[in-house]
């Protein structure tokens, strides 16, 4: 009888998950390291950052969503180091042997050489990045209220978002969602309705990875619920009360106390180790380039799936950073070492494009499914069934489908708390620089 292989999966997103899946009841034992105990439907942050959901509504720990498979533990860890020679991930205070080492740690927010943005224009990729940005909007409408200077309140209604790919269109739809219907009747001093929404691409349309037919009905959608797009534009700098934005040879200053960022993507930090440890090259975004089967090069027990992974589809570039990408990998990688295991023949990694999508807000959505392309309420459902199937547990889909239904019907967004830093530190540090300004000498 073969020996047990001792499988090792880095990150317990849609990638690594996938995998330690479809290895349950194998000839393995898997061991599932990651620095949250939680798995994140990550494409429905921006529903959180807008308060139409809660996080539990789109996570769910990993301990549970693995409990039936017994040859799979869970490692609440980070990783330090992977010491090829010996076969082991590093952590903190102990190491993890392996025999087979997947590594599914995603990506990050990139700024593009400019990490002091990041003070002033958060990213989503983490729940804490979701709660934050839900914060910041909530409570720029609040200091509006209260703001009795007509262009300082202005510059508190006018929100920024940086990046025009789904991430930017979704997040600008639900802040315009939220300040066209939400929030009506719920402030005294001033009418949500007149808050600016900035949409600012640097390409010469929204979504530029679509068809350009979607790119402009997303536009289309977008200039319905009053969001001022900027194309062809990009951002040279970002305060605490302003934007900066060149198009072509004439330079914008945007007075806004709220930026959003989703404009650009880089690896996760582990692709500079995997590559120091192994000699593999990365691209210019930090990705590990990987052979056609997702193992790096000269290392065949060792495989990279997932955002981190850079390898290229049938027209030549590299997949993108998309969950269903991810999940292909993380089963195709779980599939190759059944085979492996048999002895049977295994095949490169090829991905089946299903189609892409993205929402715009309430009946709003753009899809393309596999040369099908369509707009409006048929694609809005299209994407609320493709994502309710792709959420882990049952439990979730339910909650999540009778949270839309409601939202739907009441245009309502329960979620609308403001949690994290002390709620009126943004009055606090106005008032506390006017009074050092103002005070006499001591």
């Amino acid at each position: 009888m073969a020996a047990r292989q001792r499988v090792v999966i880095i990150g317990g997103g849609f990638a690594g998950l996938s995998a330690a899946r479809a290895l349950g009841g194998g000839p393995f034992d898997v061991t599932l390291i990651d620095r949250r105990n939680f798995h994140l439907f990550q494409p429905l942050l921006y529903q959180v950052a807008t308060g139409g959901l809660s996080p539990a509504n789109i996570s769910a720990p990993l301990r549970a969503i693995v409990k039936k498979q017994q040859n799979v533990n869970v490692l609440l860890a980070e990783v330090q180091h992977i010491d090829v020679a010996q076969q082991r991930v590093v952590l903190h205070e102990e190491s993890v042997p392996y025999d087979v080492l997947i590594v599914a740690t995603g990506s990050s927010h990139h700024y593009f050489g400019h990490p002091e943005w990041e003070r002033w224009a958060p990213s989503l990729k983490t729940i804490e990045d979701a709660t934050d940005i839900r914060r910041r909007v909530l409570l720029a409408f609040e200091a509006a209220e209260r703001e009795p200077d007509v262009a300082r309140r202005t510059a508190w209604l006018t929100f920024v978002i940086v990046g025009g790919g789904p991430t930017g269109i979704e997040l600008a739809g639900a802040v315009a969602e939220l300040a066209r219907w939400t929030l009506q009747g719920n402030f005294r001093q001033f009418d949500p309705a007149t808050a600016r929404i900035i949409l600012v691409e640097g390409a010469s349309r929204v979504l530029p990875t679509y068809a350009p037919v979607l790119s402009d009905k997303a536009a289309r959608a977008l200039k319905q619920l009053k969001v001022e797009i900027h194309i062809d534009s990009m951002v040279t700098a970002i305060g605490e009360t302003s934007v900066s934005v060149r198009k072509q040879d004439s330079e914008l200053a945007i007075a806004t106390r709220t930026v959003l960022w989703a404009a650009g993507v880089a690896a996760s930090p582990l692709g500079k180790i995997v590559a120091t440890a192994t000699g593999a090259n990365l691209d210019r975004v930090g990705r590990v380039i990987v052979e056609p089967d997702l193992t790096v090069p000269d290392h065949p027990g060792i495989f990279v799936i997932g955002d981190l992974a850079h390898i290229a589809g049938r027209d030549g570039q590299p997949l993108p950073g998309l969950a269903p990408v991810a999940m292909q990998q993380g089963h195709y990688v779980a599939q190759l070492l059944h085979r492996r295991a048999t002895g049977r023949k295994t095949r490169p990694f090829r991905y089946f494009d299903r189609g892409t999508m993205a929402t715009i807000g309430r009946a709003k959505a753009v899809a393309d499914i596999r040369g099908f392309r369509f707009s409006g309420l048929l694609a809005w459902l299209s994407w609320l069934f493709i994502h309710l199937l792709f959420i882990i547990q049952f439990q979730s889909r339910v909650l999540i489908l009778l949270q839309w239904a409601w939202n739907y019907t009441t245009r309502n967004a329960p979620a609308r708390l403001i949690t994290g830093r002390e709620p009126f530190s943004y009055r606090q540090q106005e008032e506390s620089a006017t009074d050092t300004e103002g005070a006499p000498p001591a």
